[in-house]
């Protein structure tokens, strides 16, 4: 099964702040020891790469090419960023984001890319050009990635940080009573580990779907055009077993509510609150129906705890 966190994880690595390595001379194709903008130079442009000459750095290497004065990102923040792609001995761009007409979104330091952008991006400032020149162990390594990146290519991104969004650790607001004893429990903890989803035995659970609020913020409510920044536990209604849970990795997930193809997720999360935790029951009709996903067996009721913590 797709994870429904929805974005491609690869392991951690904390924040190294190494950027050396031989930046030789620099030439009409290099400077600062990075491959040269020969276009679209300035923030906001779509930049052109020239080819990389000679050895590439063995390590992590961030060259600030224009310095924004927005916040500071930090780990856990939501980096909304434009890029360009392409591999040091490269002449065209193997990926880029510029010109689709949407940023892309990527969680700070939660794994949730290659670990060279993790590292590279945190400490740096909303507004800013980057330039990252990511050494294989950083990027795809030994393995590679389709065919345009080949076994232990070094990279290079120019990355344009265009918004970044603070996201707190848990769901706040008022308190609201949990007082239908044929409903799931969720608790009410907001320190940011994890919430506990308790599903009442020997209950038929509903046929229609539950979206009730937990704690109840007095944020503006979720637009089915917007993508939420969420944390979750869920749980299948007839074993009360967790089939997936963010508090797991201590990250959050970013569903643009667009793309969501579990119609009660999405049916449940439009017109809540932002800051409020949910408590959801998906009936199989509005979940997975008659499709096993993975550990969720066919014709399963679906029971979340959900943290509402930002939107984009």
């Amino acid at each position: 099964m797709r994870r429904l966190a929805g974005l491609l994880v690869v392991p951690l690595l904390l924040l190294s702040t190494a950027a050396c390595g031989d930046s030789g001379s620099d030439s009409a194709q290099m400077k600062n020891g990075v491959p040269a903008i020969t276009k679209g130079a300035k923030f906001g442009e779509t930049p052109t790469l020239s080819k990389g000459t000679g050895e590439p750095p063995k390590e992590l290497k961030v060259e600030t090419i224009s310095e924004g004065n927005g916040p500071t990102l930090k780990k856990g923040d939501i980096a909304q960023v434009n890029y360009v792609g392409q591999v040091w001995d490269g002449k065209e761009p193997f990926d880029a984001s510029f010109g689709k007409g949407k940023p892309f979104d990527v969680t700070v330091g939660a794994g949730q890319v290659i670990k060279g952008w993790d590292q590279g991006l945190e400490g740096k400032k909303v507004g800013s050009r980057l330039e990252l020149v990511i050494p294989p162990d950083l990027g795809y390594g030994a393995q590679g990635s389709g065919d345009k990146i080949k076994p232990n290519a070094t990279l290079v991104f120019v990355v344009d940080i265009v918004k970044g969004t603070s996201v707190p650790a848990s769901a706040k607001g008022k308190e609201v009573a949990q007082d239908n004893k044929d409903l799931p429990k969720v608790g009410t903890n907001t320190d940011g580990k994890e919430v506990s989803v308790s599903v009442p035995k020997d209950v038929t659970p509903p046929a229609k779907l539950v979206s009730d609020y937990v704690l109840e913020s007095d944020g503006a409510v979720v637009k089915d055009t917007d993508s939420v920044v969420v944390k979750f536990n869920g749980k299948t209604w007839k074993d009360d077993k967790t089939f997936e849970s963010t508090y797991s990795s201590d990250t959050t997930v970013t569903w643009p509510m667009d793309q969501l193809s579990v119609k009660g997720l999405k049916e449940g999360l439009v017109g809540k609150k932002v800051g409020s935790r949910i408590l959801l029951v998906i009936p199989p009709d509005q979940g997975f129906g008659d499709k096993e996903q993975g550990t969720i067996p066919a014709n399963s009721t679906l029971v979340f705890s959900l943290d509402i913590l930002a939107v984009m």
